[in-house]
């Protein structure tokens, strides 16, 4: 994952910052309690594509 694409990178439903989970390779929306797969190291930033985490995920 490219860190510098994080600086840039916001959430498609809030618009909101996103954060890097490198253990499941995901981007973290913690506003809306979603995360978004990267696949081949780019990012799928579909809503239909997120899965809901929980509170104890965010943190």
């Amino acid at each position: 994952m490219n860190y510098h694409l994080l600086e840039i990178v916001a959430c498609p439903v809030c618009n909101g910052k996103m954060f890097f989970n490198k253990k499941r390779q995901e981007l973290i929306c913690k506003l809306d309690a979603l995360a978004f797969p990267i696949c081949d190291e780019i990012p799928v930033l579909l809503e239909s594509k997120a899965r809901a985490i929980t509170l104890d995920e965010i943190n």
